[in-house]
């Protein structure tokens, strides 16, 4: 029976259930990524918390001085700070996120078909949603770690003190804020990814090539999502690293310090870095799930 064998890879691969292998995919091709790209987010991170009572017409802090001072304060390791959160977060996050991506196009997909783009639009957004609420208090301590003011020791004794001198609540402070930049990102980004790769023609896919041509569908998609979710990343990071700073005060406070401009601070390092993680987690995911005879 054909439709049998297809469906039930477990023949060849243990009987795992598939949703399990989509998190494990999902997991190494987010340790791979973060790793990689982590010095990225710790530039972004203080780029967009850096002070802002710079006189009118002194240099504008940029990437590179940015990148050049933590390497100067902090040697190079410095760029790797906030590793364990990261690690924390995003190892289950992206589980959880292909996971639920996974189950969600089980039962809403036509078996085969590619997602439309409003069904790619509510696949990548209802996954993200999913993995944002869980592993926000592991983002909030990431943006802390990163961004230099606080002097935690580890994710956990971090999260300890959260709880203890602001209470729990706190450890979701920034929770509209993250959920207004991440649905919108992955909403966009699957729209796109799926899009492009629909029209990639069937020599590319089915060539040792695909996994290459993958990737570039990914950094299309990436830079597209990144440029218009950045002003809720830069509020996000306001909210998150700013106790008692709530996100229209956050969005006011960027605006008066910053200027238009401001929303946009970071927008380098953040489309760099999100364009090439995504893309390049994306990437080990389908070929994993390949590997394991599964359609991603």
């Amino acid at each position: 029976n054909q439709s049998e064998n297809s469906n039930s890879p477990s023949h060849h691969h243990g009987s795992a259930h598939p949703v399990f292998k989509a998190f494990i995919s999902g997991s190494l091709s987010g340790t791979c990524s973060t790793l990689l790209f982590q010095p990225l987010d710790l530039v972004k991170t203080r780029l967009q918390t850096a002070n802002s009572n710079l006189q009118p017409g002194s240099a504008r802090v940029g990437m590179v001085s940015v990148l050049l001072g933590v390497v100067r304060k902090e040697n190079l390791l410095g760029l790797w700070k906030g590793m364990s959160p990261s690690f924390a977060r995003t190892i289950p996050g992206v589980g959880i996120y292909f996971s639920t991506y996974f189950s969600l196009k089980q039962h809403f997909v036509p078996e085969g078909a590619p997602p439309g783009p409003l069904q790619a639009v509510l696949l990548g957004g209802g996954a993200r949603t999913v993995a944002g609420v869980i592993m926000l208090p592991i983002t909030l301590i990431k943006t802390r770690f990163e961004c230099g003011r606080y002097s935690y020791v580890s994710v956990v004794g971090a999260l300890r003190s959260v709880c203890r001198t602001e209470g729990p609540g706190a450890l979701f402070s920034g929770l509209m804020a993250t959920l207004f930049r991440d649905v919108p990102f992955s909403g966009i980004y699957v729209m796109f990814y799926s899009q492009a790769k629909a029209a990639l023609p069937r020599e590319i896919t089915s060539s040792s090539s695909a996994p290459l041509a993958n990737f570039g569908c990914g950094i299309v998609a990436g830079v597209m999502a990144s440029l218009l979710t950045q002003p809720a990343d830069v509020i996000k990071t306001h909210v998150q690293v700013n106790k008692q700073m709530k996100t229209l005060e956050a969005v006011k406070y960027i605006y008066m310090h910053y200027g238009p401009q401001g929303f946009l601070r970071g927008a380098v390092p953040r489309a760099l870095r999100r364009t090439m993680m995504v893309a390049m987690a994306w990437t080990v995911y389908e070929q994993m799930m390949a590997g394991f005879g599964l359609r991603s």
